[in-house]
């Protein structure tokens, strides 16, 4: 997808300025929100739109200057990775949440469905624009799975958890399709209950994922991970669902390896993908050298192809200082152009 051997990206999300967003309640309560949370937004909003172009603009930058070869807007417009897109969508009751038992068992406020899953209108081609106008990079835009998306909802239309995924499916499609044609390179797909709820994962997820790029005429990833660093601390050193994903059409399987300190062993079981491989441990406060992040690039090499390996942080990068972000971004770069030079002789 580039000409670039072992070419870096990011995941989604960089961290949103402290003048845009609250980052209290951001973090408050350790919950990433499902449902509308605009006491988030520190700018009023006939100016908002204004003032996330300019953190989008921030984000870009800082992307660039960190020397990342495949970008993205930051998701400087979105309260979470989820939320923006789910709420957009007809057959949803935004407004009178129901409450559900979240990833880390905590009470959740969820949208809930009340009629068909149907998307009224684009939701992201204006962010895929406004990114490819601002960069000569290539360009990533993200959406929450239709897996994961079917988890964050109370259903009480469908009453089938396979049908509503496949409902949501179809809407992500349409999308999909609409932000390729605005411009993007690659499409992603963030599925992080594929791990959480493994049963039902293994029943259709795999079929929801294939639908949801059906059609899409662009790089595909799915990326799976075990929640955000600042909210999840204690992860496990395995995935419970992966090689499955082998089955799925996404070109590339994004995961999250380096603070987990997953067994990179299970790569081999998806001999015929692209692997994202996370290597920056966003749950430490510590910087990575470059040398570190080499390290973990020759860790991957050694399951992983040259040229089916590409670098990228663990997860989002949202609830990072930008600072630490931005150094870490650039210790990816420059660690990743550490092992490229040594394999290109």
């Amino acid at each position: 997808m580039t000409d670039i051997l072992l070419p870096t990206t990011v995941v989604g999300s960089y961290p949103q300025p402290a003048w845009l967003v609250n980052r209290d309640i951001l973090t408050a309560n350790n919950v990433v929100p499902r449902v509308r949370l605009s006491a988030i937004w520190n700018v009023a909003p006939d100016a908002l739109e204004g003032a996330q172009d300019d953190a989008t603009l921030i984000a870009i930058r800082d992307m660039e200057r960190a020397g990342i070869d495949i970008i993205t807007d930051g998701e400087m417009r979105r309260e979470s990775y989820s939320n923006r897109f789910a709420l957009a969508l007809e057959g949803v009751d935004v407004d009178n949440p129901a409450i559900v038992s979240g990833r880390a068992g905590k009470p959740t406020p969820v949208p809930r469905v009340t009629g068909p899953i149907r998307r009224r209108h684009a939701v992201e081609v204006r962010d895929v624009q406004f990114l490819r106008a601002s960069t000569d990079r290539r360009i990533k835009i993200t959406l929450p799975g239709p897996f994961t998306l079917s988890m964050q909802a109370a259903d009480e239309h469908y009453r089938d958890d396979e049908a509503l995924a496949m409902a949501y499916a179809a809407a992500v499609a349409e999308e999909a399709a609409d932000l390729v044609a605005a411009g993007a390179d690659v499409i992603q797909l963030d599925e992080p209950w594929l791990q959480a709820r493994p049963e039902q994962a293994a029943r259709y997820g795999v079929k929801a994922i294939n639908r949801a790029l059906q059609g899409v005429g662009a790089i595909s990833v799915v990326h799976l991970c075990f929640g955000y660093a600042a909210l999840v601390k204690d992860k496990p050193s395995g995935y419970s669902f992966l090689p499955q994903l082998a089955d799925s059409t996404a070109t590339q399987i994004s995961i999250e390896a380096a603070q987990p300190r997953l067994d990179l062993g299970i790569l081999s079981e998806l001999s015929n993908k692209t692997i994202m491989l996370g290597v920056l441990d966003l749950g430490s406060d510590q910087v990575e050298t470059a040398a570190t992040v080499a390290e973990r690039v020759r860790a991957g090499l050694r399951h992983v192809a040259a040229e089916r390996l590409m670098l990228a942080p663990d997860c989002g990068m949202k609830y990072l200082p930008r600072p630490r972000a931005f150094a870490k971004l650039k210790a990816l770069a420059e660690g990743t152009a550490m092992v490229r030079r040594e394999l290109e002789g």
